[in-house]
């Protein structure tokens, strides 16, 4: 107890003021975030935008895809124009895309604020990491991290259950939320003092020039560039999490039993996450994966913490394919929670543990250089998410993609959806011709096509990316250790 009080004691004030800046960034990020699948393809009636699972794939596979790979060149901006000044401008691009996006009721205009909202978050990624790591030592650092990966933890946690919260009133008002969020840390910039920082001298284009060329010379080790494409396969069936669970949920899974359980057990819980209709947002079952790893993941860190590197990343990578695809599988949603729970002990034994690998393969003279391809494969891995999520989903689980073709097949006709005839008309609608309520035909469409097949696609990518990595281990890495 003494040698962690002493610790604490060491961390400066600029590391705590980062990480509570990092804690109510995490808010407002996840706030929107973790719900933005389903306000996107929703139907407009309700608030959400109406888009199909194509578009909605675009926008968050690409938005952000560019997310993870800007960090490359906005660290050298940060470097050169000061940590503060540009934290300064990452809130204020923050604010203003989240102030925004309530009025990006199109494809074309929420594709284009979802990027603006993503270059500010390109802006502050590397400047928090970069301050954690120069306010820490040899002594601290893995204290320190800690602390970082709790906030990034509880950030993603408390965001989503308060933004929730604020969807009874209207979509929009999440947007204020997380604009709310962000302006909290304004004032607390303030108070930040930017960690000694080597100033470059060099051109920008030139700094430029020199982080490619560096990303070039790291990406000529072979071993390094198949390690990056397996890893970015993880990550594609990772970020289902956000992009396909939210909807299949949404359209799949009745909750009604799993509000009755709670209210039947914990009433006042019920009237919390509740809806009037007697059913649980889908969100706050997916939301249940950060409150997993706040609550397991120094068990899960204390297990594995003997283990090679990569025999941690196999068995990750496996049990967090297996447990994503066992949530699609179901229509069960206590059988999905239980799944959330195998899908987040993968992701606390496999996740961590990509940076560590590639810090212990890098040449000793090449460090800084490997570290900066480990955003690589999340940039690619989110592409192909948003692949999965979009076409993929669409042709194989969507709900209103596999109503048109069955009332297409017997012959019946409804008026394309539009400003006046919207998504839930369409459902109610096709309701009528069937001559089925919403349930019923929701089930009939689960029995005749098996929308829950998807979950085949996901077990193949990660455990494709699991078995990959055997491989790589056993015929690239073992065999030049010996």
């Amino acid at each position: 107890m003494t040698t962690l009080s002493r610790v604490f004691r060491k961390l400066p004030k600029t590391f705590w003021i980062a990480n509570t800046m990092e804690l109510f960034e995490r808010w407002a990020w996840y706030g929107f975030y973790m719900l933005l699948a389903n306000y996107l393809t929703k139907s407009t009636d309700i608030g959400a935008l109406g888009l199909s699972q194509e578009e909605k794939g675009m926008i968050m596979g690409i938005g952000t895809a560019i997310l993870y790979f800007l960090p490359i060149i906005t660290g050298a901006i940060a470097d050169r124009y000061g940590f503060k000044r540009v934290l300064f401008i990452a809130f204020l691009i923050y604010f203003t895309g989240f102030l925004a996006m309530p009025y990006c009721k199109s494809f074309v205009s929420f594709f284009a604020i979802f990027l603006y909202v993503a270059i500010g978050g390109a802006l502050f990624k590397p400047i928090i990491t970069a301050t954690v790591s120069k306010t820490t030592d040899e002594e601290t650092s893995s204290i320190g991290f800690g602390v970082f990966y709790m906030m990034v933890n509880i950030g993603a946690f408390v965001g989503p259950l308060v933004a929730l919260q604020f969807t009874k009133l209207s979509y929009e008002s999440v947007f204020y939320l997380s604009a709310i969020f962000i302006a909290v840390n304004f004032p607390i910039l303030y108070f930040y003092k930017e960690p000694g920082r080597t100033k470059s001298d060099l051109p920008f284009i030139q700094s430029l020039k020199t982080i490619f060329k560096n990303i070039g010379v790291a990406l000529s080790d072979y071993k390094f560039i198949i390690f990056l494409v397996i890893v970015a396969g993880f990550w594609s069936m990772y970020y289902q999490l956000f992009y396909t669970l939210p909807v299949f949920i949404d359209q799949w899974v009745d909750t009604h039993t799993l509000y009755n359980f709670i209210h039947d057990v914990w009433p006042w819980l019920t009237s919390k996450i509740g809806s009037p209709d007697g059913t649980i947002k889908a969100e706050y079952i997916t939301n249940i994966d950060a409150m997993y790893i706040i609550i397991f993941q120094v068990m899960v860190s204390t297990i594995i913490m003997k283990w090679r590197p990569l025999t941690s990343m196999m068995t990750g990578f496996l049990v967090c394919a297996i447990g994503m695809a066992l949530t699609l599988f179901t229509n069960n949603p206590f059988f999905i929670i239980a799944s959330i729970f195998i899908f987040g002990i993968g992701e606390m034994a496999g996740s961590p543990k990509v940076t560590e690998y590639i810090g212990r393969i890098a040449p000793k003279d090449k460090i800084a250089l490997y570290m900066g391809c480990a955003y690589l494969p999340v940039t690619f891995g989110n592409l192909m998410a948003g692949y999965i999520s979009g076409s993929v989903y669409g042709k194989m689980a969507d709900k209103l993609t596999l109503l048109k073709t069955d009332l297409s097949s017997k012959g019946l006709s409804i008026q394309e959806i539009s400003e006046s005839f919207t998504q839930t008309d369409f459902y109610n609608k096709a309701g009528e011709l069937l001559n089925m309520t919403q349930t019923e035909m929701t089930n009939y469409l689960w029995v005749t096509y098996h929308p829950n097949r998807i979950w085949v696609v996901l077990l193949a990518i990660g455990g494709g990316a699991a078995f990959l990595l055997f491989l790589y281990d056993r015929f690239l890495i073992r065999k030049t250790e010996k």
